[in-house]
């Protein structure tokens, strides 16, 4: 790392650092993180951005030295990832040019991936569950996988017996497969690893680590579906809350691991169903919070910095999410609740990130992407505390100017 790199990524890690403390920094910092609009940035398709991983690092290179952010997320594991799913033959998203158009955002698709009466299957054995029915179900390079043995019970000689399902043609195949996929996928990990060294040494400290999941939205988006979720609020509350229990562990490994391989310790976690019209405050109560809670604090306790991206309104919520949470250990990004009542109620407890809206972005004039630049650095940035970002990173349409604004906002609104 040059010394100029050196000192630009200590000022910044430092700023960032402050904030999430909730202490008071030179100023406020910003945050970048994109998926598509890169491709937007420098006139290429959506489809190229996503396999074409000399041009999408050079494009992200460009973006960092003109935007010049305090901290950026890794686009190398949501964006650059078309060859590793068309090699895995991945199930539950549509991407440009698989199943949508070549400019075309992701679409991902709601089914139901685990049935209702496979609960207690989970429960007893996710494990087991993973590799004969959940992983064929989502990726066709996992299919024969369920020739392998039930491993739960296997003892003594019984071990040396039950080898002979990995001879089975099925389960061949596939692995044949999974390993093609493995190493796509490793090829991609290098690359991203080579980037962090290069922003390291040019004065860019990552924003996020690795991505993790609240317990309710991991069994809602993945493995239920919508409409088999919303049925198990009512009909098996028990089992999916003892479910929900069961995967925390696993979550937490998970993070940790990820978060080990590289300098950083903010974990990202998009949240998709706790906003206020999806459940009533009594199910947030009792039924979401309460894992997500154990989750985020054992996360917490492993010197992880959650970082919940609190999707649409989640006004409602705030007394519940800040109540008991341990000061200065989180950051509480919000793509739509009341940024001037989340300072209010959270403003001593998390740091805030977030609040301009996509709508701004993508339809406002500069002045107006300005001017709500300042209201919210005005409003909850005055004594730190705040990270100043896109409502969920920059949408794909966002005109550049528009982006520019934002970016330059915090030199000219220094509320630090």
């Amino acid at each position: 790392m040059t010394t100029v790199g050196r000192s630009i990524y200590e000022q910044k890690q430092r700023r960032i650092d402050d904030v999430i403390a909730l202490r008071r920094p030179d100023r406020v910092p910003t945050a970048f993180m994109a998926t598509f609009w890169m491709a937007k940035y420098s006139g290429i398709s959506h489809r190229r951005l996503m396999y074409d991983i000399d041009e999408g690092e050079a494009v992200l290179r460009r973006v960092l030295e003109e935007l010049d952010p305090d901290v950026y997320m890794l686009p190398h594991l949501n964006t650059f990832i078309g060859p590793t799913m068309e090699k895995l033959g991945f199930k539950q998203l549509q991407w440009p040019g698989h199943g949508v158009g070549d400019n075309q955002p992701y679409q991902y698709l709601d089914r139901e991936y685990m049935k209702a009466e496979e609960f207690d299957e989970f429960i007893a054995d996710p494990t087991g569950f993973y590799l004969a029915k959940y992983l064929p179900r989502v990726a066709s390079a996992f299919e024969g996988f369920e020739a392998l043995p039930l491993f739960p019970g296997l003892h003594y000689t019984r071990i040396v017996t039950g080898v002979r399902g990995f001879a089975n043609p099925a389960f061949r195949r596939a692995m044949a497969q999974v390993m093609e996929a493995g190493e796509e996928n490793q090829k991609l990990f290098d690359r991203m690893m080579a980037f962090v060294a290069w922003s390291e040494q040019s004065g860019y400290p990552l924003g996020s680590s690795t991505t993790s999941i609240a317990p309710y939205d991991f069994f809602a988006d993945y493995f239920r579906g919508a409409k088999g979720m919303m049925t198990d609020l009512f009909r098996r509350r028990d089992k999916l809350m003892e479910a929900m229990d069961k995967i925390i562990p696993f979550l937490l490994r998970h993070a940790v691991a990820a978060a080990s391989a590289v300098p950083c310790k903010i974990v990202f976690i998009p949240i998709h169903w706790a906003p206020d019209r999806f459940m009533s405050q009594e199910q947030f109560k009792s039924v979401y919070w309460p894992s997500f809670r154990k989750l985020l604090l054992a996360m917490i306790d492993t010197g992880l910095v959650p970082m919940p991206l609190w999707e649409a309104d989640c006004t409602q919520r705030l007394e519940v999410i800040g109540d008991g949470m341990p000061r200065g250990k989180m950051i509480y990004w919000f793509e739509r609740t009341d940024i001037r009542r989340a300072k209010e109620v959270l403003g001593d407890v998390v740091c805030l990130r977030g609040a301009i809206s996509p709508s701004i972005l993508n339809l406002g004039t500069p002045e107006e992407v300005d001017a709500a630049c300042r209201e919210t650095i005005e409003v909850a940035g005055k004594d730190g505390g705040l990270i100043l970002d896109c409502a969920f990173g920059v949408p794909d349409e966002a005109p550049l100017e528009n982006v520019r604004t934002l970016y330059r906002s915090v030199k000219k609104y220094n509320a630090g």
